[in-house]
Parts: structure tokens; C-alpha cells; sequence
């Protein structure tokens, strides 16, 4: 699946990430900063989360998990969500990756790009992997910089 060209729907993609950074700054504390919003087709908000890995002592408590547990109870076709977006402000991991692949995601949308475990292009590229049954399309990049910031002031306080 081919990457979306920069100008289509940016200004749409870059207002959803500043939700998806309203949501991040919600994160528990101790936990990574990180949120993510799934849209419908239509552009209606169907669930969001945020990381709660040490909140809730579950390894697999990422923010796109959080949000597609959400989302497929609202969106109301079992568990896919076909023509839905998820916006998030970290490029997905694999397990999250995986999750999106599964869940036949239409779009995901992240901000910061993670190049030691990012698994839509930076380290691995699970979404787009030879023999994927769906392949989402793809936009990296969205608000990198506001994306970037909160993480490093969240690695910065730590120290």
C-alpha cells in the first residue's frame, strides 16, 4: 500500500493529532506519554487511549490497544474497523502494529517516529509486510515535533 501524498488531508490529519496529544497528556503518571484516537469514515471520535503499561502492570496496555478495545464496541461491525482511523502520536510497536493489522484498520496516522521499535517503517515494517491479508495506508510524521517534544520532556523529568 502506498503512503498518502503529504498535502492530502493534512490539515484533517494534524487536528486530529492535536487531539491525540490532549489525550497523550492524560497518560498516568510513570507511564510513557502516548495517545491514540480512532475515527470513524465519517470523522466522528470513537475511542481514544493512552499508555497504562505500570498503571494497570499490563504489558500490553499501549494506548492503540486501549483505544481499539474501545472502539470496536462502538463501532459496531464485531471487531473491525474497516474505514476508521487511528491517530497516534507515536509510531505503533509491533504488538500494536499487529493489532491494527488485525483489527483492518483503514489508516493510521502517527506523529513521532520511533526508530528503535517503530514497525511501520522506521525499524520494521509489519503493516506492509509481504503476504499482510490488509495493509492500512500509512501517514508518519503528523506534528512530529509537538509529538517528539512530549516524549523527550518525559524522559528529561526521569532523569
Amino acid at each position: 500500500m502506498a503512503r498518502l501524498p503529504r498535502e492530502h488531508g493534512l490539515v484533517e490529519a494534524e487536528a486530529r493529532m492535536r487531539r491525540a496529544l490532549d489525550i497523550a497528556r492524560l497518560t498516568p503518571a510513570g507511564d510513557i506519554p502516548v495517545g491514540a484516537v480512532v475515527f470513524s469514515l465519517d470523522g466522528r471520535e470513537l475511542a481514544w487511549g493512552t499508555n497504562r503499561r505500570e498503571a494497570d502492570a499490563d504489558p500490553t496496555a499501549h494506548a492503540e490497544v486501549e483505544a481499539i478495545r474501545r472502539a470496536v464496541r462502538a463501532y459496531g461491525d464485531a471487531w473491525r474497523l474497516t474505514d476508521c482511523t487511528l491517530v497516534v502520536t507515536l509510531e505503533p510497536c509491533t504488538m500494536c502494529a499487529g493489532a491494527l493489522v488485525g483489527a483492518r484498520i483503514g489508516e493510521i496516522v502517527f506523529g513521532a517516529y520511533e526508530p528503535k521499535t517503530g514497525a511501520c517503517g522506521s525499524l520494521i515494517d509489519a503493516v506492509r509486510a509481504p503476504g499482510q491479508l490488509h495493509r492500512p495506508a500509512v501517514r508518519g510524521g503528523v506534528l512530529e515535533e509537538e509529538c517528539a517534544e512530549l516524549l523527550s520532556s518525559f524522559f528529561e523529568d526521569l532523569r
